[in-house]
Parts: structure tokens; sequence; C-alpha cells
């Protein structure tokens, strides 16, 4: 068992998806001991999004820091001394020799069918083993060797004010609803194709919907937004590249509706309640989509699985991803158009 109130150091750098997925728990451990000092090493773009957790003093890490990087985070952490527990949610090889620069009394780390890159060697605990699970339930299983349990899903995002009024002044408040695409992924053969967003668009466009197109700086996402922009009938409100961190939850939690493959936005969208149509082919719905509501999305995980696995869903691995080139052609605009008049039909005026 954990002392009355332990300290705790947790390790998670990346996704925004997963460092979302984190915040639940951190607020699990903050309502059993409200006094515990809570500790997080987070990559640059973690903390950008999360910074103003309240409770939660972060320590940042950049990857590109290497072995550098590592001892300066160690000097870092020297002073708090020896942590009672670390929660090490990260299995990636550079995660787990980080790790070994963080004291701790017990280091709890994965199960061992999800470890990998020598995870175990790193770690004196794991979680439960539960097949099946979506990820966040899999971070939260982290509080269970402390004694605890996560019963509770709850996020709060850190958003200040002025990105709130930021997010309010893109738009005027006018009653249409609104339909926002975010089309790219960190890993690009999850993403869908310009065309059928623009078809998509053009659909919900027609039922008196707004579109709004969000997204990051990178050179993908803008010649993405340039071929949706350039297919729609009507015009649509271009935000991609003109939003922070710290702006798009509240950016994201002014939409009905959420377009997105399985991303960031779309983990941060649904944290801050709006509903998401997600586009599954290369990775399971189940496992990483939308933690509180998966009615709208599309899922034709199965079929990725048959046509370039040969086998079905349920034989393979969890986690197994099946990112194949034109993998996301599974996913037809007929589909896309089916899950946005399931969320019609569900929220009729």
């Amino acid at each position: 068992m954990a002392p009355a109130s332990p300290t705790l150091c947790l390790l998670r750098l990346s996704a925004l998806g997963d460092v979302t997925h984190v915040v639940p728990l951190v607020r699990t451990l903050q309502q059993a001991w409200p006094q515990a000092p809570l500790h997080w090493v987070i990559d640059p773009a973690g903390r950008k999004l999360l910074e103003g957790l309240e409770g939660v003093s972060f320590h940042t890490y950049d990857k590109r820091s290497g072995l550098a990087g590592m001892r300066a985070l160690g000097r870092e952490l020297a002073p708090l001394g020896r942590f009672d527990a670390l929660l090490q949610m990260q299995v990636a090889f550079r995660a787990n020799v980080l790790s070994a620069f963080i004291r701790a009394r017990r280091r709890v780390g994965y199960d061992r069918s999800r470890s990998k890159d020598l995870h175990g060697l790193f770690v004196s605990e794991r979680i439960p083993d539960r097949p099946g699970i979506h990820v966040l339930d899999a971070i939260g299983s982290f509080c269970e060797p402390l004694g605890l349990r996560q019963d509770t899903v709850r996020w709060d995002l850190p958003v200040p004010a002025e990105a709130w009024d930021w997010a309010a002044a893109q738009w005027p408040d006018d009653g249409r609803p609104v339909l926002m695409i975010s089309p790219c992924s960190s890993h690009v053969r999850r993403n869908w194709y310009p065309d059928r967003h623009a078809a998509l668009a053009n659909h919900a466009a027609r039922q008196g919907w707004r579109v709004v197109l969000c997204g990051g700086r990178s050179e993908l996402e803008r010649q993405t937004a340039d071929a949706i922009l350039a297919q729609l009938d009507t015009p649509a409100l271009d935000l991609v590249g003109k939003d922070t961190l710290k702006q798009l939850p509240a950016l994201l939690a002014r939409a009905q509706l959420l377009v997105t493959p399985d991303s960031g936005p779309m983990h941060i969208g649904n944290a801050m309640g709006t509903k998401i149509l997600g586009l599954h082919a290369a990775s399971n719905p189940h496992r990483s989509g939308p933690y509180s509501d998966r009615r709208y999305c599309v899922d034709r995980y199965d079929d990725a699985a048959r046509k370039f696995l040969g086998k079905p869903a349920d034989a393979l691995a969890w986690g197994t991803k099946i990112e194949f080139d034109d993998v996301m052609a599974l996913v037809t605009v007929e589909d896309a158009i089916a899950a946005f008049e399931r969320y019609r039909a569900d929220h009729a005026p």
C-alpha cells in the first residue's frame, strides 16, 4: 500500500491523445490524496496542452535532447528526493531508459502483454493484465497497485479564459450547428482523403451546417485543407494553423460534431464533451477511439483486418495497427454520411 500522502511521478511523454488519457488518472490520484505532490515527466507539446493542470508540477523532456536531456532531467528531479512511486506509462525504449534517471521506491509499469522494448527491466511492479480494454482504462489502472480504482472518468482540461474568448470570436453563435473537420493524424496512413472529407462537408452544408476546418501548421495539414476547400460547394471557415495548443480544446468544444481519424484532436475533443465522427480502419475504435461515445464512429477495422491481414479483427492481438497504404479507402463517403445522419437523428431540434 502507498503512504497516506505519497509523492508520485508520472512518466508519459506523448502523444497528445495519450497525455489526454492520463488526465483522468491524475484526477483519481488527486481525489484520493488531495495533498500528494504530483510530478509529471512530459514532452513539450503535451506540456503546452496541459500547462495549468492544478496540483501538477511538469518536467519537460524533449526527445531531441537525447541522453544529455535525460541527465538534465535527473538533475532537475534530484532535489525532490526519491519518489514513493513512479508510474511508468510508456513502453518505448527511449521512455524506458529515461525512467532510469528517476529515483523511486516503487516502479509501476505495464503488464507483460503490453510490454516491449525491455520495459520489464525498468519496472518492479505491473498493472493488471486485462485484455480488450480501452487505452484510457489501461492508463487508469496504474492507480491499482497503489490501492485505488479509477471508477469515474473526469478531465476538466485547463483551458484559460483567453482561449475561450479566442474560440468564441471565430464565428458568430447564430444557432447553426458546426461540423468541424480535423483531417490529419500524426500517422499518415490513418488519414482519410480530401475528396471524401469534401463530400461529407458538402452534405452537411446542404443540411444547414457550418463547416470549420482545423489543424496544425505542418505542410501536410495545409495541403490537405487546401485540397478539401477546393472541392467544397460553399465556403468553409479555414482555421488550419491558426490556433495554439491552449486554444485547441476551446475550439473543439464549439463544434457539435468533430470529424477526424484516430488523432490527438479526437481525444481532446472527446474530453471537452464534443461528439466525434471517428474514421477508423487502421486502428480499432474500441481500443483507441473516442472514449465517451463511439456511436458516431465509422468502424472498418474488421474489414481492414480481413483484407490486409487475412483474419478477422477478433483474431488479432489487441492493439494491432493496420496501417497499410489505402487502408482508409475502406471508409466510404456513404459510411461517413450515415454516421452524420445518426448524429442528426439523435439530436434533432
